[in-house]
């Protein structure tokens, strides 16, 4: 059966003036006038969104893991995330929204973080806790019902566009947070080097993005949910495998000193 589908209002600024960005194999992306934000409009009602996490979701996940791993580890080390956490772990909560098959999370458990995650595909968390033996809730982060200030860190890659309600996201992870706390978020983003090339060819306008957002719709929504940015970077310039490696590093690397690359990070802490 076809996706029911529902029309939306933009989820920064609550406008419903928008005008169509990008048209992609029957779904359209559409860009609100007001802020900039880009989202799929209409869009899939959240019970058939849930329906993409299954088999070959987890598959995705499995052939992908240890690239995903890797890059996240990068990420970390791009905002000193060891040198903030250079003393005792003892005690220090770690929460991996969107965990996949926990390869992250297992990390910080033999760091000696008390980590869990939650993850909506219930194969990747079968799969985290048979071999590592972490504990995941299968399910949104809504359902988990964490208590208040609970959360040293929350983490979450590639989620966020994914999630109906991004704001709705934020001030839950808010309210899970520590205050003296940490928030890691990586996301693509649509204005960077790889989306302005590539157009409705951009790997990441894709059905499952229900949302892509810029540098500036993710600061201002960040922002609008009270969190203070310490700091945002990204990178990517060039795909693998799309040109030959001599042009793709210096590439990557302008894209990373130009901050335009095609995946953002932004390191925060709730106000």
């Amino acid at each position: 059966m076809p996706d029911v589908l529902e029309k939306i209002s933009c989820n920064v600024c609550e406008s419903k003036n928008s005008t169509p960005y990008l048209v992609i194999n029957g779904f359209t992306y559409q860009k609100c006038n007001n802020c900039g934000l880009v989202y799929q409009n209409p869009r899939p009602v959240f019970d058939d969104l849930k329906k993409r996490y299954g088999d070959n979701y987890f598959e995705y996940e499995i052939s992908n893991q240890e690239n995903f791993f890797r890059l996240m580890k990068l990420g970390l080390k791009d905002i000193h995330f060891d040198i903030l956490f250079k003393d005792t772990l003892d005690r220090k909560n770690f929460l991996d929204i969107g965990c996949a098959t926990g390869l992250l999370l297992n990390y910080m458990k033999n760091k000696g973080w008390n980590t869990k995650g939650v993850e909506i595909c219930r194969q990747s968390v079968e799969y985290g806790i048979k071999n590592f033996g972490l504990d995941i809730f299968i399910g949104t982060l809504e359902k988990a019902g964490f208590p208040d200030n609970y959360f040293d860190v929350v983490h979450f890659s590639h989620l966020i566009e994914h999630v109906p309600d991004p704001k709705a996201l934020l001030y839950e992870v808010r309210r899970i947070l520590k205050k003296d706390s940490h928030i890691i978020l990586t996301t693509p983003n649509v204005d960077g080097f790889q989306a302005r090339f590539a157009k409705e060819k951009w790997r990441s306008a894709i059905p499952d993005h229900v949302y892509l957002f810029t540098k500036k719709t993710m600061r201002t929504l960040l922002i609008n949910t009270r969190y203070r940015i310490i700091k945002q970077v990204s990178w990517g310039g060039i795909p693998i495998g799309k040109r030959p490696n001599f042009l793709k590093r210096p590439v990557d690397r302008l894209a990373k000193f130009f901050n335009i690359g095609d995946v953002m990070l932004f390191h925060c802490r709730p106000c």
